[in-house]
């Protein structure tokens, strides 16, 4: 059994390790290498799919963190974590839709929707990074 208390660090890891995915994904599909952007995608939604699953495992076994900040930081916070929340609910059915339209060569299709799919997950992706580091790292 992992302790609880190294989740934060795993879930900040795996939100990187996707930041990283997305990134390469992008540079091989801009340079028309099919295949690498392909493994990069997948590798990408596979470490979203474990990283939801740490995360929800988390909070329902330790509960909410709450930040402690004071100052000019505590608003930048917490105008982070709103946007990073509601755009992580926004992209899972985004994420979806881009997969399935590559899925099923429907590749216009797939680049319409992965121009919109793209720097919202990797927003989602670093803005969880910050989040953990404005939340663990002291």
């Amino acid at each position: 059994m992992i302790p609880l208390k190294v989740f934060p660090a795993l879930n900040a890891t795996l939100n990187g390790t996707c930041g990283v995915f997305l990134g390469l994904g992008y540079y091989f599909i801009r340079r028309k290498r099919i295949l690498p952007h392909k493994i990069c995608m997948l590798s990408a939604f596979s470490v979203s799919i474990v990283f939801l699953a740490s995360y929800l495992y988390y909070h329902a076994h330790h509960g909410v963190t709450h930040f402690w900040g004071t100052g000019w930081i505590r608003p930048l916070y917490f105008s982070i974590l709103i946007s990073h929340t509601f755009l992580a609910v926004v992209i899972v059915p985004l994420a979806l839709i881009t997969l399935y339209q590559a899925w099923k060569e429907r590749f216009q299709k797939h680049v319409k929707i992965a121009r919109w799919t793209f720097p919202l997950w990797l927003y989602v992706s670093i803005t969880g990074v910050i989040i953990y580091w404005m939340l663990y790292m002291k």
